[in-house]
């Protein structure tokens, strides 16, 4: 039964309105009425029969003193498309402002950026940690399948290894990948720069065109600010000097922003400082007016909001918040098309939101740099900290005590410490041979590469379900996993299986707009019952 208060009666909106329409449309049941709120591509009236109020998508509104039923609330239809930022969409050829953020190698895969792309959503690729060859065939298998797009290529800061961060640049540019994600970003790089700076150009009025976009996900003001800004002048001048740029996209660059959209990255999985969004997303957009306020940029910087985000609920919040577009990370982790192993998706379908904790990252180990994990189902996280506790406590591989470094290889490593350093070698000799050099003039380096091995290995060991080695999975997860896990909670998106990510995300998108036609409602003084509150998912 659906009920209202007294504020619908003052309500602006309908006042001196009447419906017309065909009375057999009007639902009065629990199931109708939720058969009616669900159509969100039309209009809904909310209208009083006699002594019943019911709901409809038929008829039209028209003066009271026309005839037909006084009108309750209202509702225009809302739909994916109609949250967010109509620019973000325009910008990036998109049907919803919805995007699956990057997640390292590979795990944000080919499959899971097309499956998205033919959605209408974007989808970056997870490029961080893959070998250059690795990374161009990606390229290629994605232009193939999305040649128009949508998509989007991780540019991952690398201050460890920027080898691997130039070459990614190179590939860019060669390939004409036309849209980066850069994240882990302390401060700008040459690299990311010249990516930026190398798609500037003017068009017959002189309108600077820029043709590579840069979408920066952060979580702290002091990077933002950088992002929010022009490129630097003491990055671009030796850009030019080296034949990188022109003297014309150097100039262009100091009139446009670093970054087209900046993700504000909270509580997720990987790299997260664990910041609350509804405290971190309101900061970030108002430190972007401030910038254009003084900048006056043509098109200014879009805010969007990554981190916690795995309902329609959340989802609704970050766009009503002002997000321009929504990012999401866990849940797709744990989709079909994930590049990871079943066994790793069967346990992001058990987790809770309390089932993560912080683990040292590989790519920052030196730097104390933590990533969120899953902790249920494995001991990698709390393995990973004890390696960063015996590389706070040792100055070298050889300061280990006797007993601490064989428990260190049989519990951990499940190798001696010899045999870690040889494949440590052989691996960075194609990849990066300067840490080797590095590693050999500094033992305490040395050690960190030996660990950074572990910690590498643990995440494709996950990836390719590698057996025996369960319990050291390194797993990406946030909260947000637990929370999507309570949400499908006997739906058929219970089951991993039948997680495709496009699907996932259409379901989030249409529910958060479901529960914006809720709210409208509310605000109206529509007192739904609880079993219409919320959207469950629904096969098709």
């Amino acid at each position: 039964m659906i009920d209202s208060d007294n504020r619908a009666e003052s309500h602006l909106g309908v006042r001196g309105l009447g419906w017309q329409g065909p009375v057999a449309s009007i639902a009065y049941e629990p199931d109708e009425v939720l058969a009616c709120l669900r159509r969100l591509d039309g209009p809904l009236f909310v209208v009083q029969n006699g002594h019943s109020v019911g709901v409809t998508n038929a008829g039209e509104l028209a003066p009271a003193d026309k005839g037909g039923l006084s009108v309750v609330a209202t509702g225009d239809g809302v739909t994916r498309r109609s949250l967010g930022d109509p620019a973000f969409l325009a910008t990036y050829g998109l049907e919803a402002a919805y995007m699956g953020g990057s997640m390292a190698n590979g795990i944000s895969s080919e499959e899971l950026v097309i499956a998205l792309g033919g959605a209408g959503m974007l989808g970056a690729f997870g490029a961080g940690g893959c070998p250059p060859r690795r990374l161009e065939e990606a390229i290629r298998r994605v232009q193939a399948a999305l040649p128009e797009g949508p998509y989007a290529f991780n540019l991952i800061h690398s201050p460890h290894e920027p080898a691997l961060e130039r070459r990614a640049v190179e590939l860019y540019l060669e390939h004409g990948v036309h849209v980066v994600e850069a994240s882990a970003y302390l401060s700008l790089t040459p690299y990311l720069v010249a990516y930026r700076a190398a798609g500037l150009s003017t068009d017959a009025s002189g309108e600077i065109q820029v043709r590579n976009r840069v979408i920066a996900k952060l979580s702290r003001r002091e990077v933002a600010t950088q992002f929010l800004q022009p490129a630097p002048e003491k990055l671009l001048g030796p850009l030019v000097s080296k034949g990188v740029i022109t003297q014309q996209q150097a100039t262009l660059a100091q009139r446009v922003p670093m970054a087209d959209d900046i993700t504000v990255e909270a509580d997720s999985g990987g790299h997260t400082d664990n910041r609350p969004l509804v405290c971190l997303l309101p900061s970030m957009a108002a430190l972007r007016d401030e910038v254009q306020a003084e900048r006056q940029y043509r098109v200014p910087v879009r805010i969007g909001a990554g981190g916690g985000i795995g309902t329609p609920l959340s989802a609704l919040g970050a766009f009503m918040m002002g997000a321009a577009y929504i990012v999401t990370g866990s849940v797709n982790h744990g989709c079909v098309e994930a590049g990871t192993s079943d066994h790793v998706k069967r346990l992001l379908a058990q987790a809770g939101m309390a089932d993560v904790m912080m683990a040292p990252a590989a790519d920052m180990f030196e730097m104390g740099v933590n990533v969120q994990v899953l902790k249920r189902g494995t001991m990698f996280g709390m393995r990973a900290r004890k390696l960063y506790e015996i590389y706070q406590t040792y100055d070298s591989l050889d300061a280990i005590p006797e007993a601490e470094r064989r428990k260190l290889e049989r519990q951990i490593l499940q190798n001696p410490v010899e045999d870690v350093w040889d494949s440590c070698e052989a691996f960075f000799s194609e990849r990066d041979p300067a840490q080797i050099t590095r590693a050999q003039q500094n033992p305490k380096r040395k050690m960190a590469l030996v660990f950074r091995w572990y910690l590498g290995l643990a995440t494709r060991w996950g990836t390719r379900g590698e057996k025996g080695r369960e319990l050291d999975y390194q797993i990406w997860c946030g909260p947000a996993m637990g929370a999507f896990n309570d949400w499908v909670r006997g739906t058929y998106l219970e089951d991993p299986a039948n997680r495709g990510v496009a699907d996932v995300a259409g379901q989030i998108m249409d529910g958060a707009a479901f529960h914006y036609r809720v709210q409208s409602l509310r605000v109206q003084g529509v007192q739904l019952p609880a079993a219409l509150l919320n959207w469950r998912p629904a096969a098709v």
